[in-house]
């Protein structure tokens, strides 16, 4: 008679599936402690990356305010350097009004001192400060040097210009020979300056012979 031993069999068999739930188990406690892992890491980028937005939106604001302050200032800069130009308009203005109102003084007295002897003027004409002179005189050499006493006195640029001269006279009736002039010139404020600066006070140079003037 054969014997069959079920009871071994059915041992083996509990035996088995026990080993196929416990490595089920793992597998999917090891599937679980992944996804944990997975979500951490994704959570921690997430949360890592939340903290640098955050920090970049508020450098930005802070960005942003100081650009607003600093236009400020660099509109106040500008408003400051806008009354700076215009007061030294004004003050340039101002200065120049005071030099041109002692500019005609200087004029005549610049001329009288340039006239050579036997020399005279019979009409002067401002217009600004271009100055047209017309006279008298004996020679040519007496109006090359008047010219050239202007040109001197640095109070008229160079070159003074000889506009016209024409011989006058010569006979019994009308006197000797005379020659009639035009001379133009224009007048420069910074003379004035420098011989502001050239003066010394107390001290007063000898007045040279020279023509006359008018």
């Amino acid at each position: 008679m054969i014997r069959v031993n079920l009871i071994a069999g059915e041992r083996r068999a509990a035996k088995a599936a026990g080993r196929s739930m416990d490595i089920a188990q793992r597998v999917t406690m090891g599937g679980t402690a992944l996804l944990i892992v997975t979500a951490l890491g994704v959570g921690g980028r997430y949360w890592t990356m939340w903290q640098a937005e955050s920090t970049v939106a508020a450098d930005i604001a802070t960005a942003k305010r100081e650009e607003a302050r600093l236009a400020e200032v660099l509109k106040q800069v500008a408003e400051f350097d806008a009354q700076r130009e215009d007061l030294q308009r004004r003050v340039t203005l101002i200065d120049e009004l005071r030099r041109g109102q002692n500019a005609p003084v200087h004029i005549v007295d610049e001329i009288s001192r340039s006239l050579p002897e036997m020399t005279w003027l019979t009409s002067l004409k401002q217009e600004g400060y271009d100055v047209t002179l017309q006279g008298r005189c004996m020679s040519l050499t007496a109006l090359s040097d008047f010219v050239g006493n202007l040109e001197a006195t640095h109070y008229f640029k160079k070159p003074v210009e000889i506009v016209s001269s024409e011989v006058i006279g010569g006979d019994k009736d009308k006197g000797p020979e005379l020659i009639s002039f035009t001379v133009k010139g224009t007048f420069q404020m910074a003379g004035i300056d420098q011989g502001a600066q050239n003066a010394k006070p107390g001290k007063k140079p000898a007045p040279a012979k020279r023509g006359k003037l008018g």
